[in-house]
C-alpha cells in the first residue's frame, strides 16, 4: 500500500516555529524518530519511509501554504496515489491548541491551503488532520496569529502534541481513517 502524507506550511526560518508550520513541524518529527530525512525536490522537500509494509512519501510543499495544493496534486500524480490515501495535515483555528482531529473529508473552514487544495482536486474528499493552533487573537488580527510563533507554553507542550499527531500519521498509514478517527478523535 501507497499514501501520501502533505504536511502544510511555509519555507524559509522565519516561519519555522509558527503555527501556520504544525504540518511541517509534524513530518519533521516523524523524520527524527524514524531516522529519515527530506530532500529538495520539485515544488516540495520530500521523503519516503517504509513502515510495517507501507510504503509511505510525504511532502512539505515549497509552494507556500496558499498554493499547497500545486505540489499535492503533483506528487498524487507522481506516485498515482487516490484521494483516499492522502493525509493532508494542516493547522486548525477553529480547534483548542493541541487537538488533533482526523477527518476522511470536509470543507476548507476558510484556511487557504485547503481552498488550493480542493481548487486543483475538485474535491473535498480527502482525509486531513486537523492540528488546533486556538484562536487567541484580536479581531482582524488573524494572519499576524498564524504566522507568529507558539507562545512559550505552548512550546512546552508542543513535542507531545507532535508526538501524538505522528501516532495518527502511522495509525492512518496502517490502521485506516475510521479506525483511526474511533481511536483518537475525541
Amino acid at each position: 500500500m501507497k499514501y501520501l502524507i502533505a504536511g502544510l506550511g511555509n519555507i524559509g526560518p522565519e516561519y519555522a516555529f509558527t503555527r501556520h508550520n504544525a504540518g511541517f513541524m509534524v513530518l519533521d518529527r516523524l523524520a527524527a524518530q524514524h531516522d529519515f530525512k527530506f530532500n529538495f525536490e520539485k515544488l516540495a522537500f520530500t521523503a519516503e519511509w517504509k513502515f510495517r509494509g507501507r510504503q509511505i512519501h510525504l511532502i512539505k510543499p515549497t509552494t507556500y501554504m496558499n498554493l499547497s495544493g500545486k505540489a499535492l496534486r503533483y506528487y498524487m500524480d507522481q506516485y498515482k496515489v487516490s484521494a483516499e490515501q492522502v493525509l493532508v495535515i494542516v493547522d486548525e483555528l477553529q480547534l483548542p491548541f493541541g487537538t488533533l482531529r482526523i477527518k476522511p473529508k470536509g470543507s476548507a473552514g476558510g484556511h487557504n491551503g485547503l481552498k488550493n487544495i480542493e481548487e486543483l482536486l475538485g474535491t473535498t474528499e480527502y482525509p486531513r488532520l486537523r492540528f488546533g493552533i486556538g484562536n487567541n487573537f484580536p479581531r482582524g488580527r488573524q494572519i499576524d496569529y498564524v504566522l507568529k510563533a507558539f507562545s512559550s507554553e505552548e512550546m512546552s507542550e508542543l513535542p507531545f502534541v507532535l508526538d501524538k499527531a505522528g501516532d495518527i500519521v502511522t495509525s492512518f498509514c496502517t490502521m485506516g481513517i475510521q479506525s483511526t478517527m474511533n481511536n483518537y478523535n475525541q
